[in-house]
């Protein structure tokens, strides 16, 4: 589903196969010398991120969630990917957690904007399906008991 939202291509545009063997090549040679940079990791966790495999997703939000943790002056740049990545995942609330977070450091980041709403089409989108099906269960509920009144009152 493309994005008409230029600055929040990230949803969409992943890294090519090539593309992500090499940083997690540079990752692993630096994780078998016991030191990685933040920057291989953070480049690491970003194309993971992009992915549109969700164990991937997963992986890059747990690397990005340690550089956020563990190294502040990276944070900022952490905070949009963190979002992308729980956005990608639907995990919904933790996307609106941390583009929040962005977007009060930076109110004029049109990246945060743009996936602000996209998150926000996506929550309304979902709550619509989420309507849709608890009335057909409602409905299927309905029929059901009517039917069990009707053999009832046959008897």
């Amino acid at each position: 589903m493309p994005t008409d939202l230029p600055y929040a291509a990230d949803a969409e545009v992943s890294l090519s196969y090539d593309e992500l063997e090499v940083l997690r090549l540079q990752y692993q040679k630096e994780l078998a010398q016991s030191h990685i940079t933040i920057q291989t990791k953070f480049n690491y966790a970003w194309g993971l991120v992009k992915s549109p495999i969700q164990e991937h997703q997963v992986e890059g939000v747990r690397l990005l969630q340690e550089i956020y943790k563990a190294e502040p002056a990276r944070r900022r740049e952490c905070l949009y990917y963190l979002a992308l990545g729980h956005y990608k995942m639907g995990n919904y609330e933790e996307a609106k957690r941390f583009n929040s977070l962005l977007m009060e450091k930076e109110p004029t980041n049109l990246q945060a904007q743009s996936l602000a709403t996209l998150i926000d089409q996506r929550v309304t989108r979902e709550g619509y399906i989420g309507m849709a099906i608890a009335g057909g269960a409602a409905a299927l509920g309905a029929i059901i008991l009517g039917s069990i009144v009707r053999r009832a009152s046959r008897k």
